[in-house]
Order: C-alpha cells, then sequence, then structure tokens
C-alpha cells in the first residue's frame, strides 16, 4: 500500500495493497509505526476525553479519507471501482473480534440459542448477521445505552439464530454499540497491512484461534485472519467518487445481501486483502459459517451518506419499520403493495409487502410522481404530474410495478390529473381523472373543469370520454352514486334516484363550507375520508379543540360526520386515502411540528390504532392495495401458501426459491432438465441447446437434492423430458444428513411444505396453480425465465489469481475418514446426547457403502444411518430408466492449478480417493444403459482455457456455452442411436 503524505487528508489506497506497505511517496510521510501511534488510541490515558470502552481502540478517523473497492480488473463487480470515503467523525472498534465466551455470557439460551465452544477464547462463529446486532443491542442495554439496532419483531431458526428482524432499521445518530461500516473496518485494516501476521490456511491448522495471539502495531487483533467479519452495510455497488461518512448501500437488493470483511483461517494468504466483501457464494443477512464472526464499533455517525442501486447518493434512507407478517395479520392475506412518492428526489417508490423481507424500491426517472394509484391487480400504477389544490396543465401516466417501471405509457390529452383505476361492472378496467386539480372554492372555476374516464387494456389507453362537469377526483363508488372532491371545499355529487353521477345527479358542499382537503371516497361503503382545518363543524363534532390535520374525518354517504381518528402525539395527517378493497383501514402519511412528512402509516378507523409502515425525510401520496378477492380461490389452492417459496430462513441460499416458479412455467415443454450445484447453474447454458432446456441448478444441491427433485417435481410434472443433466460434484458429496441441502433450500418454506403435504400433486396442477406460483414469484424471475435458469458468469476471473494460485477451501483431508474404515465407527449416546467415538476430525463425511462415520461431538452432526450420494445417484438412475429418461453425468472442469497439489479441487478431498470415486461411478455406465458420463474435468488435464474460467471452480459464459454444446451433441448422438 501507498501511503500519500498530506496535511489535512490520509488517503490509504485499497487497490494498491499488498502483504506489506510499500515506500511513502514523500519524505514526510508517516511510517507505518508513527501512522498507528498517532491515529489509534487504545489506552485511557493516552486518549484524552474519549470515553474508552473496555477492548476497544479509538480511531482517529476525522478529516482522513479511505479508498474503498479496487480497479483491479480481476476483482469482482461490486469491488469495482475505488471510491473514496472521507471521515469527519472518530469512532471506536473492537481490539478483537468478539469471543464465544463473550457471547455466551451475553446471549446463550436467549430464544434457545446454544452455541457450542471448542474454547471460550475462540472467535463467535456460526452467527447470522441479526444474531450479531442483537449481541450488540444488548451489550448496548447492558451499560444502559440507547441502542443503534430497532425492529419490530424477530424470527428464529430452530436452534435459537435469529434469522430475520421484521421492521429492521439502523439508527446510526446514537453513541451505541454496533458492527463496523465497510469503510471504517477497511480503515482500520489498512493502518497495518501484514497478512502474515494473520490466522490462515498456511498456519491455522484449519481451526479459529484464540483471540489476540497475533496482533498488528496498533494493538488490533485478526482483522486479516482468523475468522471473517461482518460489519454493517447492505451490499451495493461503489462509484469512482468522493463521499463523506460512507454507510454502505441503500437496501440489499432483492437478495438482502450483505457484506463481509477480512479472512479465515482457511484463506490462502495470497487471497487476503481489504476490498474483498464477500464469500464464495451469496451472503445475506441469514448467512451463517464455522469460519464467520464479528467484532463491535461504538460511537455515532452523525451525517452518514448511502449510495442507492443506481450510485446516486442518498443522505437520508428510508426505511420500512413493520413486517409481511404484521400486514397479513391485519388484511388476511399476504399479498399487498404500498406506492409513494418520494419528495426528496420526486421518484415514485413502492414496497411489496409479499415479500418475506420486503424492501423499498424507488423507479428513478425524471417524471415528476404524484398522486400514485395502484391497479386493481396490483401489478401497474398510475400517476400525474400535477397534485391537488394546484391548477394547471398535468399529465397522467401508467406503468409497471418493477424495478425499472417498464411499460410507461402517457395518456395523450391536454391535461389529467389524479388518476383512480375502477373496474366497471362489465368487466373493464378504466381510470378516472380530472382536467385540473386546482382549488375547488370557485363554483364557476370547479365547473370549468370535468371528470373523465378512459379505457386501459393491453398496456394501453382506450379512447377518453366525459363523465360530467367539475373536478371530482376523490374516487366513484361502485354503485356509481356517488362521487366526491376535496381541495379547499368538500364537494359531493349524488346521483339522484334511479339514476348515476353520470346522468342525473346534484352536485352539493359539505361540512358546512368549511375548508377541507385530501377527500377519498370508500368504493363500498361509501364513506368519505377528509382532513380539515380544525374548524368549528369537526371540533363540535369531536368534543375538544384539536390543530389543523390533527383529525381524520369520516362522513357517511350524505355528507355526515360519523367519525375521526386522532393522529400519534406530535405529528398530523396528510395525504389520507382508503386502502384499496378494504372498509376500515386507511393510509396516510404523519408530519412531525416542523412539516416534514417523516412516516406513511396505516390507520384503522374503527379502533384508532396506528401501523407505522416507512420513515424517511419526505414520504408523500401514499396509495395501499390489497387484492379484491380475500376469500379462497375457486380451485381450492390455499393463496397463502401456494408459490410461497421464500422464506427468512433460505434467504442466503436462494437459488431453489427463486427457480421454482420458472419450474412451473416451463413444466409442461422442456425436454431436458440440468440439476446439480454451482458448477452446473454456471456452466450448463439452457437457452443453447437444440431441445427445450431448464437449468435447476441450485446451491447447495447434492445429490440427495437433484434426486429429491427429480423424483418428486421432474417425474410427476415434466412429461416431454429426455434427457437430465447431473453435475457429478464429488468434492460437495460430504453433508452427514441427507436432507441437509435440500431443506437449506428449502428453508421451511409454507410452499415446499404445501407441495410435500399434497403429495408432490400426482394429478396434476391447473393454470390457477401456476398464475398463483407466478404472482408470488422473486423480482428477478423475468431475468430467470430469460435465461431459463442459466446464470451467465461475467466475472472472468481466471483459474488462477494474479500470483497463479487457485483458492483453497479448507483442510483437503477431510475425505480420508470417507475412505479409512478403521474410522468409520459412531455410536450415539441419546442420553447425553454425544457421540462416542476413540477418533474425533472436525470435518467427516460418510462413504459409499453404507457403513457409519464419525462427524463431530454434537449429536445432530453425528452419523447413525446414512444412505450415501453414489446410492442417491443409483436410485436416480434407475427411476429414470423406469420413465425413459437417459442420464448424463457431468463432471464440470475446474482449475488446473489442483494438479500441482493433493486435492481434487477447491473443496478438498484427496485426489487419490476421488479417483476410487469417480471409479465407482463410472462402473455404473457398464449396467446402467441409459447413464452416461461426460468427464470433463479429467483431473485438470481439460481444454478449457483461462479465458473460459470465471473463477477457480467454475465456467465463464464462453465456457458454458462450450461445455453445452458438448452436451447438445452428445443428446443428438444418443437420440441418432436410439432410432
Amino acid at each position: 500500500m501507498k501511503i500519500f503524505g498530506m496535511k489535512d487528508t490520509l488517503i490509504l489506497s485499497v487497490a494498491a495493497l499488498s502483504i506489506i506497505f510499500l515506500e511513502s511517496c514523500s519524505d514526510d510521510s508517516p511510517t507505518q509505526t508513527e501512522m498507528g501511534s498517532s491515529l489509534v488510541c487504545s489506552l485511557r490515558d493516552n486518549c484524552p476525553g474519549a470515553d474508552l470502552k473496555d477492548d476497544f481502540a479509538l480511531v482517529r478517523s476525522s478529516g482522513k479519507t479511505i479508498v474503498v473497492g479496487t480497479n483491479n480488473k480481476t476483482a469482482k463487480v461490486n469491488e469495482r471501482p475505488e471510491m473514496d470515503v472521507k471521515f469527519d467523525y472518530d469512532y471506536q472498534l473492537g481490539l478483537h473480534e468478539v469471543t464465544c465466551g463473550e457471547f455466551k455470557d451475553l446471549m446463550n439460551g436467549k430464544n434457545g440459542l446454544s452455541l457450542e465452544c471448542s474454547q471460550s477464547v475462540v472467535p463467535v462463529v456460526n452467527v447470522t448477521y441479526y444474531d450479531a446486532v442483537l449481541f450488540a443491542n444488548a451489550k448496548s442495554v447492558k451499560f444502559k445505552l440507547d441502542t443503534a439496532y430497532s425492529y419490530s419483531s424477530a424470527e428464529f431458526d430452530k436452534n435459537g439464530h435469529c434469522v430475520l428482524l421484521e421492521g429492521f432499521k439502523f439508527n446510526p445518530n446514537v453513541d451505541a454499540y454496533r458492527l463496523p461500516t465497510e469503510a471504517e473496518w477497511i480503515f482500520a485494516a489498512s493502518l497495518s497491512a501484514n497478512v502474515e501476521k494473520s490466522w490462515n490456511a498456511d498456519n491455522s491448522d484449519f481451526k479459529a484461534h484464540e483471540v489476540c495471539k497475533k496482533k498488528d502495531e496498533n494493538g488490533f487483533c485478526d482483522l486479516y485472519g482468523n475468522v471473517t467479519e461482518w460489519v454493517n452495510d447492505w451490499l451495493g455497488n461503489f462509484r469512482d467518487t468522493t463521499i463523506t461518512n460512507f454507510v454502505g448501500a441503500t437496501n440489499g437488493g432483492s437478495l438482502g445481501e450483505r457484506v463481509i470483511k477480512g479472512g479465515s483461517f482457511r484463506s490462502e494468504p495470497s487471497a487476503i486483502n481489504v476490498y474483498a466483501r464477500g464469500d464464495v457464494y451469496t451472503v445475506t443477512g441469514t448467512s451463517s459459517s464455522e469460519y464467520l464472526g464479528f467484532r463491535l464499533a461504538y460511537g455515532k455517525i452523525s451525517n452518514p451518506v448511502w449510495l442507492d442501486a443506481s450510485g446516486e447518493v442518498v443522505a437520508s434512507n428510508m426505511s420500512i419499520v413493520t413486517s409481511s407478517k404484521k400486514i397479513s395479520s391485519i388484511f388476511g392475506v399476504s399479498r399487498s403493495r404500498l406506492a409513494f412518492r418520494n419528495d426528496v428526489t420526486g421518484n415514485l417508490a413502492y414496497v411489496d409487502f409479499a415479500k418475506i423481507s420486503p424492501t423499498i424500491v424507488e423507479i428513478k426517472d425524471s417524471l415528476g410522481v404524484y398522486h400514485p394509484d395502484i391497479s386493481p391487480d396490483g401489478k401497474r400504477v398510475t400517476f400525474c404530474t400535477g397534485q391537488e389544490g394546484i391548477s394547471g396543465n398535468s399529465a397522467v401516466y401508467v406503468r409497471n410495478l418493477d424495478a425499472e417501471g417498464t411499460g410507461l405509457v402517457k395518456l395523450d390529452v391536454k391535461s389529467a390529473a389524479i388518476p383512480r383505476w375502477r373496474v366497471l361492472e362489465n368487466g373493464d378496467t378504466v381510470i378516472v381523472y380530472v382536467t385540473d386539480a386546482g382549488n375547488n372554492k370557485d363554483e364557476s372555476v370547479f365547473k370549468a373543469a370535468s371528470t373523465w374516464q378512459v379505457k386501459f387494456a393491453n398496456g394501453k389507453f382506450g379512447e377518453p370520454s366525459k363523465l360530467f362537469d367539475g373536478a371530482y377526483h376523490g374516487g366513484i363508488s361502485d354503485d356509481e352514486k356517488l362521487t366526491v372532491s376535496g381541495a379547499r371545499l368538500l364537494r359531493a355529487r349524488i346521483a339522484a334516484k334511479e339514476s348515476t353521477v353520470k346522468s342525473k345527479a346534484e352536485d352539493e358542499v359539505w361540512y358546512g363550507g368549511e375548508q377541507a382537503c385530501n377527500a377519498s371516497l370508500n368504493k363500498t361503503t361509501k364513506k368519505t375520508l377528509f382532513l380539515d382545518f380544525a374548524g368549528e363543524t369537526g371540533t363540535k363534532f369531536v368534543g375538544s379543540k384539536y390543530r389543523t390535520h390533527e383529525r381524520m374525518l369520516i362522513a357517511d354517504d350524505g355528507g355526515k360526520l360519523v367519525s375521526s381518528v386522532a393522529a400519534p402525539s406530535g405529528y398530523t395527517f396528510d395525504h389520507s386515502e382508503w386502502v384499496q378493497n378494504d372498509e376500515t383501514m386507511a393510509v396516510a402519511t404523519l408530519t412531525n411540528a416542523d412539516g416534514a412528512h417523516q412516516k406513511i402509516a396505516l390507520v384503522n378507523t374503527k379502533d384508532g390504532s396506528i401501523l407505522n409502515l416507512v420513515e424517511g425525510e419526505e414520504l408523500w401520496h401514499p396509495s395501499f392495495w390489497t387484492p379484491s378477492d380475500k376469500t379462497p380461490v375457486a380451485s381450492d389452492w390455499d393463496a397463502d401458501s401456494v408459490g410461497h417459496y421464500v422464506s427468512a430462513a433460505n434467504q442466503t441460499n436462494y437459488l431453489l426459491s427463486h427457480k421454482m416458479p420458472m419450474f412451473w412455467k416451463l413444466k409442461d415443454t422442456v425436454e431436458v432438465v440440468g440439476l446439480g450445484n454451482s458448477h452446473l447453474w454456471a456452466g450448463f447454458a439452457a437457452p443453447e441447446m437444440s431441445k427445450p432446456a431448464m437449468n435447476m441448478g441450485v446451491v447447495p444441491c447434492d445429490m440427495h437434492c437433484m434426486h429429491y427433485l427429480f423424483k418428486n417435481y421432474v417425474l410427476n410434472h415434466c412429461p416431454k423430458v429426455k434427457y437430465v443433466v447431473l453435475s457429478l460434484d464429488i468434492d460437495l458429496w460430504y453433508n452427514i444428513d441427507p436432507r441437509t441441502d435440500i431443506n437449506a433450500g428449502m428453508g421451511g418454506a409454507l410452499g415446499f411444505a404445501y407441495d410435500q403435504s399434497h403429495e408432490f400433486y400426482p394429478e396434476g396442477v391447473d393454470d390457477k396453480f401456476v398464475e398463483m406460483v407466478m404472482d408470488n414469484a422473486s423480482d428477478d424471475i423475468g431475468e430467470i425465465l430469460d435465461a431459463h435458469g442459466w446464470h451467465a458468469a461475467t466475472e472472468n476471473l481466471g483459474w488462477t489469481d494474479e500470483n497463479g494460485v487457485s483458492v483453497m477451501n479448507g483442510d483437503s483431508t477431510w475425505s480420508d475418514c470417507l475412505f479409512n474404515k478403521n474410522l468409520a465407527n459412531c455410536l450415539v449416546d441419546m442420553d447425553q446426547n454425544t457421540c462416542l467415538s476413540t477418533y474425533t476430525m472436525d470435518v467427516c463425511v460418510p462413504d459409499t457403502n453404507l457403513n457409519m462415520c464419525l462427524a463431530k461431538s454434537e449429536l445432530n452432526q453425528c452419523l447413525a444411518i446414512f444412505s450415501g450420494d453414489v446410492d442417491k445417484l443409483r436410485e436416480l438412475v434407475r427411476l429414470a430408466k423406469e420413465n425413459d429418461i437417459t442420464v448424463i453425468g457431468v463432471m464440470f472442469p475446474i482449475s488446473p492449478y489442483y494438479k500441482k497439489t493433493g486435492t481434487y479441487g477447491r473443496h478438498g478431498m484427496r485426489r487419490s480417493h476421488a479417483k476410487a470415486l469417480i471409479d465407482e461411478i463410472e462402473a455404473m455406465t457398464e449396467s446402467k444403459s441409459n447413464f452416461v458420463i461426460m468427464n470433463e474435468n479429467n483431473f485438470g488435464d481439460h481444454d478449457y482455457s483461462t479465458s473460459l474460467a470465471n473463477d477457480a471452480d467454475h465456467l465463464n459464459k464462453d465456457g458454458a456455452k462450450k461445455i453445452t454444446a458438448r452436451i447438445d451433441e452428445l443428446i443428438k448422438s444418443l437420440d441418432g442411436k436410439s432410432k
């Protein structure tokens, strides 16, 4: 690393990081030791004025600049480019990772959580992000501090680990214990870049060690090794700019991805750097592993700055402060959506509460968005460019309610404002709008404007037609007997007997002619919701004085006040609207004493209760949609179970849940199905096949997982399938529990449980089932369908790093147990919950001959009965043969570097053991006429150049096309032989 000497600013270049610091670029630049002593203070006597916490160091970062990210072209996309981060504050950082003893002392037993420690002084591991923040909160509470994290409720797995904090919000503006930001972590780590002083794969014996056996010059321990560490940030992209007080992305995208930092005891030294941000696979808040822990930071960040998905600076982040579960309990259905205007940016934002972990999605556009209204099917939104109470031209648009805001179309009229959807009696979907939404106090001005409707179908507007004079933009009742408007006066148009508002009707002024606004008509009850200016009529009805907009008033279909709801203390209402397709719930913004619209809330007009939904700086014009039909569908499919494949527990292992809608959509047409792990996910280019194909490669997925998917889904629902392509990932066949991988993918989600309880529908499913599944699909379903499940990898890192080395994950000798029958003894003491044996190993797997084998000491990892992966492969081939399906087993190419080692690949397994296992699999082809093997790896002796490699273990998109072409040719040749 180079250190550039400057009086006020210290720039630490991450991209230039090597094992040690390079020479200074100027003679007056501080040396590493001098720099450390001046910027880090770990003794109270040396930190005057600082409230230094025990085992923490004060990092004097104020006025300094650090570089996050890298310009290294071989780095991952989300690690590029370099971005300067400036600090205007100091912070405290834990000298070492939180130990298992510390964690257990504060948290053990809470929510059933129990962690086993090899020693109390080693870092705590196997903790989720949420476990870590709960520990931080608990430590703050212990010392009578405010907490940095808030949430509405928590969800825990069967082992007591937190897998979801609903309504989760980080408050950087309090002095509390918290996780460090990525920038804070990099700043501290960059002060002493000595990877050789870390516990890594070269010296760790592949296990965690007591903290602080290896320290840097500043007193920090294990920043570069021992265990990888959670930091506070959502994962997002960098940009080539300078950001002050960077605290990460506004959210983690559809997957809720998080950032982790540092190497671990299993990392090769050459692979350890400060810019890396993730792991081999996706990291979310529910991820955990034996090499992932955390350390704490302390202190407030007064002026935090986030970056959104497009790289734009966000000085005030919007946060969801409720949960999907809470919303579902209110409306009785899981499907609901909120759309609103972010007045800071002028953009449309929305939340899909059908998601297990909903996020705020902001649609970037140059169009100003006012008064959005969600369509009857919940899939589109209409909005205008003008606002209530302001006269002038306005335009109405419709767009899809997705992240890109696709399908944008404009209504081609001179002026249109305050659009609202309606479904007519004949089934047509129309949008009602007014020509001008200005002040309606003057009768002649009000009547000069008019109300219109226009049909909307197939993504297009029809021909507009005028309904009546007067700008009635508060909605029309379903029976067309009433419409209202409120922009200074509360006006109503009431149909004559046996008529409608479109023909014979009377125009009236309600509420005694006093000032009113934000009128919204409930289409079914015909009650009008509105706000007032604390006038005489309202005060008399309520029975006490109140402030402007402090009361939400409700009138019946004749304009008589029937109820009111008070705003929460310290707030008033604005932008009030009825919730669509509900008779009692309303949605509104909550305005503080300074007039800032900081919250969007649901309001129960029956009991006065209020539920905050979203918080931010300026939130306007909410529209809350629920489906019109909340009863079970006619086909008797359970709407709250069918297709609900996403759960809190499978957010890390998300691929199976995201691909299931694709499976149901393509099941009737595919002739080739690929099953396997990440090798197949990235390596089988299904769209390139001559026959219709889909890639159901998911992570993780051993042979037990492939067998489960094949037997229960493919055989039951893919009538045209003649070929199944299997990824033979033998170096990942080490699960003691045969359901480990498939359970990880299913994550206890209701959709998978529903499939299983219905025995996977042996009689088939109907179109309504598939439609319901697609309604619950993840946001990326369009991309998944387009690619037929293939991940076209584009990192293009090559087989080796810049040092010519391929990464290793763990000890390659784990397979000793697999082939040494003397070690294959495991006895279970059911009373003591332990395994009894004279031999212990950190990792051990069962062999292929059904022998029992020792794993770890915990009962849940101890093997009592085992059916191996080879046996599942044999069973899968047998089932395929009974159904006239040919199985093609593919060994995908990996880095030739491993030829120089004793390991089969990055995940270990001795090469000699791999050969024995492959020999056993190849022997099956002699007895199974429908089983063919493609060994494209051949222990590294293959013709896939490094230009075809995404990394040491996976092909890039070009490599995938090459191997897929060979699979396609093989199938063609097999077809020829069968004729």
